[in-house]
């Protein structure tokens, strides 16, 4: 059988670095090309035998199976014409996408495979399951807040991940999440509107990605909690992702689709 040619943009990145070490650990996946922006002092240099590090992604993407990308929304777009033209799959893993740029994502899903979602790691994807049924369950007298925790360096708040739960929750309550998000709280706010859904985001240190759901009601609270230790947990869920691409047709997917939840 062979193996499934992967190529990983942003490699020098956080999360890139733990893609090229799950890629080489995986006995159905070879690393076929790492990129990097123009500027990095990282181009040149040798990942594997055969593989340098080069900004060159048209010639790179050529032969590849599939591009797994947590880059920025600018770049991932730049990176969707490329792989539409080679017809080269996608996992992306990049947030901060607005409506604009997530409806250019379900157009090159017109021409190649796309598994697009805000978090990678399994545990999250069976948490959104859980939230639909606990936002059945609980739909009436308890109000629903979202708290997330990241590390100091993270530039978009809240997270996907937690905006994906809110979506998730307020899909499941016949919600617009665009208009019963409070995303911040100061001075005479008044009662709290039931309707609401709250978001509270964290940032400091080295945490990797603290996400929970909180439904108080009287007397009690539920909580729904996914804290990740390490970034692993994305990679691996990214490399399922690719896996789940190179045995279906085009089209835009999510991480419920990977793992069968839907």
């Amino acid at each position: 059988m062979s193996r499934i040619k992967v190529a990983i943009a942003g490699c020098g990145g956080r999360m890139g670095k733990v893609l090229l070490d799950c890629v080489a650990q995986a006995d159905d996946l070879v690393l076929h090309a790492a990129l990097e922006h123009g500027g990095s002092a990282l181009l040149g240099n040798v990942v594997t035998e055969g593989v340098k590090i080069t900004a060159d992604i048209e010639t790179a993407l050529k032969g590849a199976d599939v591009l797994i990308d947590f880059t920025r929304p600018e770049g991932t777009l730049h990176h969707l014409e490329i792989c539409r033209k080679h017809k080269v799959n996608m996992v992306v893993g990049t947030t901060g996408l607005d409506a604009q740029q997530k409806a250019k994502l379900g157009a090159g899903a017109q021409d190649i495979g796309i598994v697009f979602a805000p978090n990678m790691s399994v545990g999250v994807n069976l948490v959104f399951k859980l939230l639909e049924t606990a936002s059945r369950v609980l739909a009436n007298g308890y109000d629903i807040e979202i708290i997330e925790a990241h590390h100091r360096h993270k530039v978009d708040a809240p997270s996907g991940t937690a905006l994906g739960m809110g979506e998730v929750v307020a899909k499941t309550l016949g919600r617009d999440l665009s208009k019963v998000a409070v995303y911040g709280r100061e001075g005479v706010t008044g009662e709290r509107d039931p309707s609401t859904i709250g978001f509270a985001t964290v940032r400091g240190g080295d945490i990797v990605g603290d996400h929970t759901v909180l439904y108080a009601g009287i007397g009690e609270r539920i909580e729904i909690t996914h804290k990740a230790s390490s970034r692993a947990t994305f990679a691996l869920g990214a490399l399922r992702a690719a896996r789940f691409l190179s045995a279906n047709k085009a089209g835009l997917y999510d991480m419920q689709d990977v793992l069968a939840l839907k």
